[in-house]
């Protein structure tokens, strides 16, 4: 501390004035007494000083006093010192630094009993360091919910808590509220009584107001973390917190004030109001949050459901790009799902999401791969950095990956229509592992994972039998009366590959009755849903090249599940039969007319389903042309447009004509 209390016989020293003390200052005298005070600062905090120390001597009023020598220092009677504000400040100065080294230096220690040795090396400490101490010592203990006998039977921890336990009143806030937080982490320990105390004194403080912002936000985790969220003082204290400025919190108060409310989820209706306040007031403090706090608030806006805060997420972010590698794997991996929750991306974090976990590749921690895929997933966002450094990962460390999570792993490279370079040992390890955990596998998590396979056209042969069997099949449906249309197209789909694409499979079928007839589901995973002004366009151009809207038909569903764009029917010759026609056709012409959605973000490259599609129709005979949006948008003339379709069409090897 910069406020040094000397020992008993230097405590007596007269105030200095002006001359004499400038005089003083000179003689032996003072040396001596600075360098009794040399001797008697704490090691670590002298350590750390490049020259002496000030020290402002206090009771001006005192005559006399003796130095430790015998050697009298005589009161000084000439005016006061006119530069004693710059000593005041020159001991806040000192204070501060001292206290943030002590902080530092306590939160270093690893076990409670360095704590407690470093304790004993001090000799006079304010409530809130001492508190501070007892915080950490229950914080590096929290694992296992008790402290070690030898550390609770320890004269020097029981004097700790006796400092608390005497005269609670006598404590500051700061003091009180940081002790209870302590020992709630360790709540049930030998000292619940104490507990009690403390928690009894901080009900009276609060019922009378006496307790600051920052109190009251420490008062409310300590009292969830004893009580659970139902705690009815929990409600007072944030009533009392909406009646202080927002001005007044420090953005730590700011994102616990998010945790106390996220404890009660099902009152955020309730508190609404209260929370537009705090995302509005929030924008301006982004820039100052740490990575552990940007990580908090925006799980906190997660359980909240607060969709309508997006510019707040937009902006966190902008800001956690600075960020990601100073993330943990356990606050980027929550980053990730805020992110995922509500529907954003962005195009810098994703650079640097990619160099990150490039970096990390074999010391990726599984949980945090599983959100970076589906982070990736959902956006539709190919990224080959962060899609090999994964598939390399699970590679050299598959047993760390769960069945869950090596689902998560491998079906967003089946959504995608990617192939990592090392995709051969990719899934010559997920083979192994579907063969010895087969039965671990929850049966609509192994269904997607595989269905996602053969996306990619690594299609799942050894165990389409058990798949397709009925004790599978019953598992599937589990509890409920039917199967989900998501899962049975995704049965039937797997089945017509298993006929076109694996002839060599002579395993049990799927029975009729758990087929389905069109695999457009409302959810769109099997099939996307043709993008409608597209369709507009590239249907004015057939009609101008055609002749009339006769000779083509949309929206087909096909005998195979498929629905067809457009269907254009021709003849033995190559000529266009109007569509009502059924006999006399020889070939159909699938048009895939393309829009942004069925290709990954911001890229030209078709997602798995409709590559799977694609592929399919033309294994059943059908000739297919590709419309891709990219290509309809540099057309700038309908003149141009018909030349375009009449390109696809009707090109020399195609063999058509109208």
């Amino acid at each position: 501390m910069a406020l040094v209390t000397l020992r008993r016989n230097l405590c007596h020293l007269s105030d200095f004035r002006i001359h004499g003390a400038l005089a003083a200052l000179k003689t032996q005298h003072v040396n001596h007494v600075h360098r009794t005070v040399k001797e008697h600062l704490c090691p670590w905090f002298w350590s750390l000083q490049p020259g002496p120390i000030r020290v402002r001597f206090h009771h001006a009023h005192c005559k006399k006093f003796h130095s430790e020598n015998g050697n009298d220092l005589h009161p000084v009677g000439e005016p006061g010192f006119s530069q004693v504000h710059n000593w005041d400040r020159f001991e806040h100065n000192v204070k501060n630094v001292d206290e943030q080294m002590f902080y530092r230096k306590i939160n270093s220690f690893t076990s409670s009993g360095e704590v407690l040795h470093f304790l004993s090396t001090l000799e006079t400490l304010p409530d809130t360091m001492v508190a501070e101490a007892l915080r950490r010592i229950c914080e590096v203990e929290k694992k296992n919910q008790r402290l070690p006998k030898e550390i609770l039977e320890s004269s020097a921890f029981q004097a700790l808590c006796d400092r608390f336990g005497r005269d609670p009143s006598n404590l500051s806030n700061a003091g009180l509220v940081t002790a209870f937080q302590a020992l709630t982490l360790l709540y049930g320990d030998a000292q619940s009584q104490l507990l009690m105390n403390l928690e009894a004194e901080c009900q009276h403080r609060l019922e009378r107001g006496g307790l600051d912002v920052h109190s009251l936000c420490i008062l409310g985790e300590s009292l969830i973390k004893l009580h659970g969220p139902g705690c009815l003082t929990l409600d007072l204290i944030i009533y009392q917190l909406q009646g202080e400025s927002l001005e007044t919190f420090t953005p730590e108060d700011i994102v616990t004030l998010y945790r106390l409310l996220q404890a009660s989820p099902e009152k955020a209706d309730q508190q609404q109001r209260f929370l537009n306040k705090i995302n509005h007031f929030s924008l301006s403090l982004v820039s100052n949050l740490s990575p552990k706090l940007m990580s908090q608030m925006l799980t906190a806006l997660v359980v909240l459901d607060q969709t309508q805060a997006l510019p707040l997420v937009i902006k966190l972010s902008k800001y956690a790009v600075r960020h990601i590698a100073r993330f943990t794997s356990e606050e980027l991996r929550k980053v990730l799902e805020a992110f995922i929750y509500f529907g954003h991306s962005d195009r810098f974090f994703t650079e640097t999401l990619e160099q990150h976990v490039a970096s990390l590749c074999l010391t990726l921690d599984p949980e945090l791969v599983s959100r970076a895929m589906e982070y990736c997933s959902r956006k539709l966002i190919l990224s080959e950095p962060i899609f090999n450094a994964v598939a390399e990962a699970f590679v050299c460390q598959t047993e760390k990956f769960s069945p869950s999570q090596t689902a998560e792993l491998i079906e967003p490279f089946g959504k995608l229509n990617y192939l990592p370079p090392n995709a051969s040992a990719l899934f010559r390890k997920l083979e192994n592992m579907l063969l010895t955990h087969f039965n671990h596998f929850p049966p609509k998590t192994l269904l997607k994972l595989l269905h996602s396979c053969s996306l990619i056209e690594r299609h799942p042969v050894n165990f389409m039998a058990k798949i397709f069997s009925p004790y599978f099949l019953q598992q599937l449906q589990g509890e409920e009366s039917y199967l989900d249309r998501l899962s049975l197209a995704q049965l039937t789909q797997l089945f017509l590959t298993s006929i076109l694409e694996c002839p060599f499979y002579k395993g049990p079928k799927l029975l009729p009755k758990f087929q389905v007839k069109s695999f457009l589901t409302p959810c769109s995973s099997l099939e996307t849903p043709m993008d409608f002004h597209l369709y507009k366009s590239v249907m004015i151009g057939l009609i101008d090249l055609l002749g009339a809207r006769l000779y083509f038909a949309s929206k087909v569903l096909t005998p195979y599940c498929y629905t067809i764009d457009v269907e254009i029917k021709l003849d033995e010759d190559g000529f266009v039969l109007p569509f009502t026609i059924d006999e006399d056709v020889h070939k159909r012409v699938a048009l895939c007319i393309d829009g942004p959605k069925r290709f990954c973000l911001n890229s030209k490259h078709l997602l798995g389903k409709e590559a799977t599609k694609q592929r399919h129709l033309h294994l059943l005979g059908y000739q297919v042309v590709q419309i891709p949006y990219y290509e309809i948008e540099m057309l700038k003339s309908r003149l141009e447009l018909v030349d375009y379709l009449q390109g696809k069409l009707f090109s020399q090897n195609s063999g058509g004509h109208w």
